[in-house]
């Protein structure tokens, strides 16, 4: 079985979620923020997931509010906000830190898994890990990357 497994994270109700409950399923984990440039992406999330969540596509994302102070807002306003604006309906887990003294351990783990293009550090919202069935971290898109451009990866995956 895959460390990735072994991780708990709260949900946006701050109840403890197994990362063992996606076993077995393809996994894209980004970290979000509500008033990033970035933020229209989640469109595209909940599309990749409308398309693909039946043949084993789960996307979980957590917001950040790192970079430029962009995720500001309470686990329930920024859930609010996912469901008003785009519709979401994979879940937004609790707000957390990705880099530095306080970073949630998934992200350290992720990290170590796959480097970004300028070392490991996350460098701003939107960055997104592919994980295979197995829990492998296979690749790891930027920011500026559409998340429908992971589309071809994504299927190989899901077979």
């Amino acid at each position: 079985m895959s460390e990735l497994y072994n991780y708990t994270v709260k949900n946006s109700r701050n109840e403890d979620v197994q990362l063992s409950k996606y076993e077995g399923k393809v996994l894209v984990v980004v970290n979000t923020a509500s008033k990033c440039g970035f933020t229209g992406q989640y469109e595209q999330l909940q599309q990749l997931y409308d398309q693909y969540n039946k043949q084993g596509l789960e996307i979980i994302a957590f917001p950040c509010n790192q970079f430029g102070e962009q995720e500001q807002g309470s686990d329930e306003e920024i859930h609010e906000f996912c469901q008003l604006n785009f519709g979401l309906s994979f879940p937004v887990y609790s707000k957390i830190e990705v880099n530095g003294d306080n970073e949630n351990p998934l992200y350290t783990y992720l990290k170590s898994q796959k480097k970004g293009l300028i070392g490991k550090d996350i460098k701003w919202n939107f960055t997104k890990f592919i994980i295979d069935r197995e829990g492998t971290v296979v690749k790891r898109f930027g920011p500026q990357t559409n998340p429908l451009k992971m589309t071809k990866d994504l299927e190989k995956l899901l077979g």
